[in-house]
């Protein structure tokens, strides 16, 4: 083969093996390029708007119950009042099994009051509704003027609810970091305006969005007075789509305007001028509905704003509306995975927090110090929410504050615990007036108003001036200083004064002789202390003197005048839940008392007293076993030495205080039925109705004077009106008496 030839063989051995390895190459890339999956369209990002709407809000559970059904992902929330607390919940963390629970179970009266529970409170305070006296207070403030507040309610109760709910994300400060991005909405009242929260404390963003005007005290930030985000920007369908969504779901829940005919009362109107607000700019948000986007308006009518007792019907509602609308959402449907999707932050926002310092920021007439001893919180410790729930009830049931909160702050080794206690602009000095009238259908009637002043915190460790005046059958006039020695109130003295007037029947062999006319001075000292919330114990001495003159009754009976001096030792102990219509706690009061002639005394005799109640609770029903037992153990004048019992419940039958001896002893047994929903929140006041059966005795170390054991009892129905209790009771008794009572204010 010649040269020509081989160099021919060569070039076409080549080319062939150069065709060979790319028609290889080809089949390789051919073969990659079919392995590679098809790019799937980018998904769509969906936002979601719930309205404001009060009670009604309740339904946006339900819609979001069935998007969970049908497999859409949430990928932003925007919120107005009702629908920022749902949609702040759900995005932050929050399953819907928690959120039905939490809906139904809570207690919402509680929530929409600022009454801390009572056995949160502090002893003292548990004190002033030991008389007659209505709860309700007027506020004055330092210079005299009559405070009125921004609000009816200041939100305290609803405002440590939202922290306790939010706890789990409470350190996050941008809103965008939650499980889902999320945004409040309220409106500035001076202006107007708009204003979203991106960012910044969450429960305190909720709490302003929701402050319906007049009802709830707007909140505070920035030196804005902000409220309910209704006014302004109901259905924030535009705060969603500056999230960067690509469609929005919007919930309606908005109530319809009322008809002419049934705007009856200034209620109705108030409420029409609300909705006239809210409908207007809610019509304008959703006028910029687009084809794409999904509006959901669930079947509310016959539903209130306070009608929380109805939740699941509510979320029952707006699942149904939701569920109707299934094919709406087929598009945007993901596969669903066999466990919840959770996010990848939740686990790390779920941990409790450890809390590494404890800062409090006051504005009011307590030194921080005092605010600081009630903070049981220990440091280097897991945040205790339950622990600082009863904290933060038992601050504020000093009286010294608007609203008493705390949050989280991030710092180096662990969280801050920031308490924030805000002086009470409407004052606190407090006014309560009140009255009770007893009738015995024969002629003989008992009539006694009252009122009481309070000054608070007439220096750093909160002391009080306290005085009561009450004119009628009974007068008295009783003023006390009371002085802490601590910063927590728990050593205390207490310089106190009383002028008392009062009609004292004069009794021997269960006839009366006379009834005199007992008037008294008193003063002392007392040194005490306070042991919890629940309990106090006194020691101090008195001295005093007085006079008795007759009334009614034989003129031959001397009138006299005499003089006193005592030891004193008392002892309280209350953790009833009511004190008007408890269902748990127990109440014990025992006082002992020795008149001695050294300290002024005409006569040495010793008397001691004792009384207990005891609520046992199944429900909406309720036995309070009770009593009362007081003895003067020495020979003593009976018109000085004497107690006294009869009226509604203690005795009855007999007028108010009708019945006086140097020994009394009385048993009880009330029972209560509240006619009421137990956990509903309406306009609807709470009614009760029962009865009691009673049993006592009075008797005399002086005289032969014995009553016997007498037997009553009572039927009553009572409301518990915004002033305090009303009550009305017919009683009877085996010493042929009746009577007929009205009580404003203590039912028992």
């Amino acid at each position: 083969m010649g040269y020509a030839s081989l160099f021919y063989f060569e070039m076409e051995y080549m080319r062939r093996l150069l065709n060979y390895f790319a028609c290889m190459l080809l089949l390789c890339l051919a073969t990659a390029a079919l392995a590679q999956p098809v790019a799937e369209p980018e998904r769509e990002r969906i936002g979601l708007v719930l309205s404001g709407g009060a009670a009604r809000g309740l339904a946006h559970i339900g819609v979001l119950k069935a998007l969970e059904e049908q497999g859409v992902t949430i990928d932003a929330i925007a919120g107005t009042s009702m629908g920022a607390v749902v949609g702040g919940l759900y995005a932050a963390g929050y399953r819907i099994a928690e959120l039905e629970t939490l809906a139904i179970e809570l207690n919402w009266q509680r929530a929409l009051s600022d009454a801390p529970p009572r056995e949160d409170i502090p002893f003292r305070r548990k004190q002033d509704d030991r008389d007659f006296l209505v709860k309700q207070k007027l506020s004055f403030r330092d210079d005299g003027s009559l405070g009125l507040p921004l609000g009816v309610l200041q939100g305290q109760n609803l405002a440590l609810l939202l922290e306790k709910l939010f706890a789990r994300v409470g350190a996050l400060e941008d809103f965008d970091q939650l499980p889902i991005p999320f945004r409040a909405v309220a409106a500035d009242i001076a202006s107007g305006e708009t204003v979203v929260f991106s960012q910044g404390h969450l429960a305190l963003a909720v709490r302003a969005s929701m402050s319906i005007p007049a009802l709830l005290t707007p909140v505070e930030v920035d030196g804005r007075l902000l409220v309910d985000g209704g006014i302004s920007n109901n259905i924030p369908v535009d705060i969603a789509r500056q999230m960067g969504v690509d469609r929005v779901i919007v919930v309606d829940i908005g109530s319809p305007l009322a008809s002419t005919e049934s705007l009856r009362t200034v209620f109705d109107i108030l409420n029409q001028s609300v909705s006239l607000l809210t409908r207007r700019n809610s019509e304008a948000q959703l006028a910029t509905l687009q084809v794409d986007d999904i509006l959901v308006q669930p079947m509310l009518a016959g539903f209130g704003v306070t009608d929380f007792s109805r939740a699941q019907e509510m979320m029952d509602a707006g699942y149904r509306a939701t569920d109707a609308l299934q094919w709406r959402f087929a598009g945007l449907a993901q596969p669903m995975l066999e466990q919840p999707r959770v996010p990848s932050n939740l686990k790390k926002i779920k941990q409790t927090p450890l809390i590494s310092s404890i800062r409090v920021q006051n504005t009011s007439k307590v030194g921080d110090e005092v605010i600081g001893y009630y903070i049981r919180q220990r440091l280097g410790e897991p945040l205790d929410i339950g622990q600082l729930q009863k904290d933060m009830g038992t601050l504020y049931g000093l009286e010294y504050f608007d609203r008493v909160e705390y949050r989280l702050q991030p710092e180096k080794g662990g969280h801050a615990l920031v308490i924030k206690a805000t002086d009470k602009r409407t004052g606190t000095d407090y006014l309560r007036l009140g009255l009770n009238l007893s009738d015995d259908l024969r002629g003989d009637s008992v009539f006694n108003i009252g009122a009481s002043f309070r000054m608070n915190g007439i220096n750093r460790l909160g002391a009080e001036w306290f005085t009561r005046a009450q004119m009628g059958d009974h007068q008295e006039l009783y003023t006390e200083f009371y002085q802490p020695l601590d910063i927590g109130s728990r050593y205390f003295v207490s310089p106190w004064l009383n002028a008392d007037v009062r009609n004292i029947k004069f009794t021997e062999a269960r006839a009366p002789i006379a009834e005199y006319r007992l008037q008294r001075i008193r003063y002392g000292f007392n040194l005490g202390r306070q042991i919890s919330t629940n309990a106090e114990v006194r020691f101090g001495v008195g001295s005093g003197w007085g006079n008795a003159d007759v009334r009614i009754g034989d003129p031959n009976l001397p009138d006299f005048s005499f003089k006193e001096g005592y030891y004193q030792l008392q002892y309280a102990f209350d953790s009833l839940d009511n004190v008007n219509f408890p269902s748990r706690g127990e109440e014990v009061r025992l006082s002992l008392m020795q008149h001695a002639t050294e300290l002024g005394s005409d006569e040495r005799y010793r008397q001691w007293l004792v009384e207990l109640n005891k609520p046992l609770n199944w429900g909406a029903n309720t036995w309070v076993i009770g009593g009362r037992y007081g003895r003067t153990l020495d020979a003593q004048e009976v018109v000085t030495s004497s107690y006294q019992i009869g009226g509604a419940q203690k005795l009855s039958g007999y007028r108010e205080n009708a019945l006086a001896g140097q020994n009394v002893s009385i048993g009880r047994l009330i029972y209560y039925r509240r006619l009421t929903p137990m956990r509903s929140f309406s306009l609807g006041l709470p009614v009760y109705a029962g009865l009691s059966l009673e049993r006592g005795r009075v008797w005399n170390q002086a005289n032969d004077l014995d009553s016997g054991y007498i037997n009553a009892m009572s039927v009553f129905v009572a409301v518990e009106t915004p002033l305090g209790p009303l009550n009305l009771s017919y009683g009877i008794n085996n010493d042929d008496e009746s009577a007929l009572y009205l009580n404003l204010g203590r039912s028992f």
